[in-house]
């Protein structure tokens, strides 16, 4: 047996949902895009009810989302995990993931490599490290690894190096190889990379300064 349509009226608080009366009663709200074929005098049966609040779920999510990610791009994995801690079921979150990514507004890809530009930019690190950035991100190698291919491991360590110089520049040559080899190692370079890449900077900040290499630098090369 159905239950009737008796009144639906805007929400006060919410201009995007309404509020739907069956039999007299306030039954439940729904989103406006979800009630736009209501009509009052309708019945509706237990089935029909059902589905309706089952999309009304949906499309409460997805403009949860949608607000999340007016603050910053996130993964699918993050999406997906803040509709959980959300008590969204998984049918509805799969449901929205999908519209998200079917609209182009979250692409694990675009993400990675967006991501690591802006690591390259400003806190450069090595491929390694990068790959356990996104991995933690939800994101899987299949979508960071063409990413990661681009990246030249010298020049990121080159880049880190150079943005930690100025802080070393008072200390001696082994001080400066000791903690710029620390300090890249931390960033997730080997010392293979390293180890190069800390003479190559040291070599250019005594230039810069003096005009030539340092003694102790060049008795490091003999």
């Amino acid at each position: 047996m159905g239950r009737t349509v008796t009144a639906i009226t805007a929400q006060k608080r919410n201009k995007d949902r309404v509020s739907v009366y069956l039999d007299g009663e306030y039954a439940f709200g729904l989103a406006r895009i979800v009630a736009a074929w209501l009509q009052v005098g309708q019945v509706l049966s237990e089935e029909k009810i059902a589905l309706l609040t089952s999309q009304d779920e949906v499309e409460a999510a997805y403009a949860k989302s949608l607000r999340l990610l007016n603050q910053r791009d996130h993964t699918s994995a993050e999406i997906k995990q803040y509709l959980k801690n959300h008590e969204v079921n998984e049918s509805a979150i799969d449901e929205v993931v999908g519209r998200l990514e079917r609209a182009g507004l979250i692409n694990d890809e675009r993400f990675a490599q967006n991501w690591i530009e802006n690591r390259s930019e400003f806190r450069p690190r090595s491929r390694r490290a990068l790959a356990f950035e996104l991995r933690s991100r939800g994101i899987s190698p299949d979508a960071y690894e063409a990413a990661l291919e681009q990246t030249d491991e010298e020049e990121m360590a080159y880049r880190a190096a150079m943005k930690q110089s100025s802080k070393y520049q008072h200390l001696t040559w082994p001080e400066y190889r000791q903690k710029m080899i620390a300090f890249l190692a931390r960033r997730g370079f080997s010392y293979s990379t390293s180890a190069p890449v800390t003479r190559r900077v040291w070599q250019e900040m005594q230039e810069n300064d003096q005009g030539t290499a340092t003694t102790e630098y060049e008795e490091v090369n003999s």
